[in-house]
């Protein structure tokens, strides 16, 4: 094992120079013989991922690792393009972007829709990235791309620490060390996700056999040996904070009492992406049965896409006590999970985290009598201390609810956001159910509660998993995180306009889908997302947008539009 990784070390080492200082034109030939490789192998990607989720070939739910699988990858390929023919021909790489400047001077970059394909395949959905303190309308363009401005950059090497559950998190993490940072990389795959290496290692023949990529395998001492490594000069992991801890400090007594000295056993540059515990926050507000049936959708895709394998997950459902509305839309969320299909739980540990979750709430309802049954946890008191669903992810098919005391929507969205900063484990990713004419009276609480929120990632009526598909979001935690208290990690992925401080993505989103939008006065043309667990087309949808995604032309649109309109 360890002439192996030496081995690969070594290789990179050879190259790492090279890399960082080839020329811009050169790495976009990368990415274009990537995209080809891509598109090649998606279909022999996606099939390999179904047999080992145990999804069959033609359920829809094919079109969750159709979306989350190359068709990410290609979306983050074809962004990273754009901006680097910009940096290459010395334009702005933010040419058509619109720019704003909240009040306070916090710079606001509007980073999708992009272009016209945008607009039309996502119809009403906006993309903003928040900046960090200290980035102005007038500096902001010096912290963009900050790699390709420095001079004979030094290489370097790049441990990417594989995810096992959504299957384009380790191309999409290469892509970000490789074509933002300018590293050389080493990909340690997951062992629960690593029957994907093969063709991984095909996607990326090229650059792999430049000598600029490596791909390893196997257990804890592999990473163990890995981390330690002294070619290695960055780590980036997708994961736990647990594991992230265990790294970092080490295990055991030993390793806590460091950390709680914060004195590391690593201490070179490790980014992360490490989850936690999700909230969404329901806005009172003038909701009909239509709306409540539509958003119980939504809310069950938070929670049960990918079997609820998702760091950004949706966990706490935070309701506006006294609302008639918020004890309807906990049945027909009940109703719509019972309606369904249980997942296989292929994730380890499911089982062992759902009867963990159960015990420590002994009021838990079972949805179904499967194996490792859905369950919903409701009214756990947001006023107690240290509440389980509050502090532990369940990264599993768990949901709770909890409310607060008001249904005046002005003083609910302040207290959400106090609720969730306060007492949530981790800052990655919360969203926002608000209706349209709520949204319209109270605009400024909502924007200011945004401002507040502590999250890396936000949603207005619609989920933070967009946020993880759109290549021209931030994708990390809040920042502000240290190493012995890490969160939901340090540093961001994606983000291919390359900022440098960003503070947080927000995904906007229609409350209502076309074509009852219309009826509602919003003028979109969005359906119900192929992402939606109750998609009845999604296989198709997705296996459509991708072949869009490998090669964009306007004749994919008929087929995409038809596959997203029957849902």
């Amino acid at each position: 094992m360890e002439a192996n990784v030496d081995r690969a070390l070594g290789d990179l080492a050879a190259k790492k120079d090279e890399w960082a200082r080839l020329s811009v034109r050169r790495k976009l030939e990368y990415l274009q013989r990537l995209r080809k490789a891509v598109s090649a192998n998606a279909e022999e990607w996606v099939d390999i991922s179904l047999s080992a989720k145990r999804i069959p070939d033609r359920s829809p739910l094919a079109g969750e690792e159709w979306i989350s699988g190359p068709y990410a990858v290609l979306l983050l390929i074809n962004a990273l393009t754009k901006s680097l023919e910009a940096v290459d021909s010395g334009s702005d790489v933010l040419a058509g972007t619109r720019i704003r400047t909240r009040a306070g001077g916090q710079v606001v970059v509007e980073v999708f829709p992009g272009d016209i394909y945008d607009r039309l395949l996502l119809n009403g959905y906006r993309a903003e990235v928040w900046m960090q303190e200290g980035v102005t309308p007038a500096n902001l363009r010096d912290h963009v791309a900050s790699f390709y401005k420095e001079q004979d950059p030094a290489g370097r090497i790049g441990l990417i620490l594989g995810a096992g559950n959504i299957s384009s998190i380790p191309v999409l993490d290469i892509l970000t060390k490789m074509f933002i940072e300018g590293q050389v990389a080493i990909v340690k795959m997951n062992p629960i996700n690593d029957y994907l290496g093969a063709v991984f290692e095909e996607v990326c023949r090229d650059l792999i056999d430049a000598g600029f990529l490596r791909f390893v395998y196997g257990g804890g001492d592999v990473g163990a040996y890995l981390t330690s490594h002294h070619l290695v000069d960055t780590l980036h992991i997708t994961g736990s904070a647990d594991t992230y801890n265990k790294i970092v400090f080490g295990g055991g007594e030993a390793g806590a009492d460091r950390r709680s000295r914060n004195e590391p056993l690593i201490t070179k540059p490790f980014t992360s992406e490490l989850g936690g515990v999700g909230p969404t926050f329901i806005v009172p507000g003038p909701w009909t049965d239509a709306d409540l049936t539509y958003q119980a959708e939504h809310l069950a895709t938070q929670k049960f896409h990918n079997a609820g394998f998702n760091c950004i997950a949706s966990q706490v459902l935070v309701l506006p006590g006294g609302w008639s509305g918020s004890d309807r839309l906990v049945d027909e969320l009940r109703r719509t999970i019972r309606s369904i299909p249980a997942r296989e739980a292929y994730y380890p540990g499911a089982d062992e985290r759902q009867q963990a979750a159960v015990a420590k709430h002994p009021h838990a309802e079972l949805l179904d009598a499967g194996p490792i049954p859905r369950t919903l946890i409701t009214d756990v008191d947001a006023s107690g201390k240290d509440e389980y669903a509050f502090t532990t992810e369940f990264f599993g098919g768990v949901y709770a609810t909890t409310k607060l005391d008001t249904n005046d929507p002005a003083e609910f969205v302040p207290a959400a956001v106090e609720f969730a900063n306060k007492k949530l484990a981790g800052t990655l990713g919360a969203q926002f159910i608000i209706h349209p004419k709520t949204r319209e009276r109270i605009g400024p609480v909502l924007d200011q509660a945004i401002a507040d929120l502590n999250y890396g990632s936000v949603g207005v009526n619609g989920w933070t998993g967009a946020g993880y598909l759109l290549p021209t979001a931030t994708w990390g935690a809040y920042p502000g995180h240290t190493h012995d208290d890490i969160g939901s990690g340090m540093g961001v992925v994606h983000n291919a306009y390359m900022f440098d401080w960003p503070e947080k993505t927000v995904v906007h989103a229609p409350f209502h889908p076309f074509p009852r939008a219309l009826k509602n006065g919003q003028f979109h043309l969005s359906p119900k997302p192929p992402w939606f667990v109750t998609h009845r087309r999604a296989d198709k949808a997705g296996e459509r947008l991708t072949r869009f995604a490998a090669d964009p032309g306007w004749r994919h649109l008929p087929g995409i539009f038809a596959a997203a309109l029957r849902h």
